[in-house]
């Protein structure tokens, strides 16, 4: 996470119109307590390599199906109106970096349900995403995967059956089937997991007491 925010034009929230300028924005660290700002930064870092638009350093995202050109907050909001979950394939150290709490919270934030990835920072299972590593040696270049396949990952269908680290089954639309391993560390991960992340978790066992 990093670099100038750019300007994001009028937003309409509680029927109230506001401009939001370059001036009126510093660094995302600085408003990294905006969540409103931080759900739009969190493709933003423009040392990403996307895949989808042939290796370019871009924050922006082929849609599908109608194969739009959309900055990923915009291609995420597409999704929900249609109810289309999404996922994230990535390379190594997924998560890593000196904002790894939005690293991990950014893509829960648009939408995204799950992170397939050759490895992670220990933070991102907490925030109610499904985490899945290659298995070693493979990624998603040596399985052929391109991204604009929909994946089914084969969990249990009960949360006190899936165990930290235990292998699932994930196939594509395309015919393609590879093993995985969850990467929840912890029963405690697996709780956040439960309750749609480490938040929800702690209010609802609050509300308890």
């Amino acid at each position: 996470m990093g670099g100038k925010i750019g300007e994001i034009g009028l937003r309409k929230k509680e029927n109230v119109f506001r401009a939001l300028k370059k001036r009126d924005f510093n660094t995302y660290g600085s408003r990294r307590s905006n969540d409103e700002v931080m759900a739009r930064g969190a493709f933003a870092n423009i040392r990403f390599v996307n895949k989808l638009l042939k290796g370019e350093f871009s924050p922006k995202i082929i849609h599908v199906p109608t194969g739009d050109k959309l900055n990923v907050y915009d291609a995420a909001m597409k999704y929900e109106a249609t109810g289309q979950d999404t996922i994230i394939l990535a390379g190594s150290d997924y998560g890593s970096g000196s904002s790894r709490d939005w690293a991990a919270k950014g893509p829960m934030l648009v939408g995204v349900k799950a992170v397939i990835a050759k490895s992670f920072e220990r933070e991102s299972g907490r925030y109610g995403i499904i985490t899945c590593c290659f298995k070693a040696g493979e990624d998603a270049d040596t399985l052929g995967l391109t991204g604009l396949e929909r994946h089914k990952i084969h969990l249990p269908s009960k949360i006190c059956e899936i165990r930290a680290g235990q292998d699932v089954t994930i196939t594509t639309d395309t015919r393609k089937s590879f093993t995985c391993s969850v990467r929840f560390n912890s029963k405690v991960e697996l709780a956040f997991f439960n309750h749609g992340a480490i938040l929800p978790f702690i209010i609802q066992n609050l509300n308890k007491e």
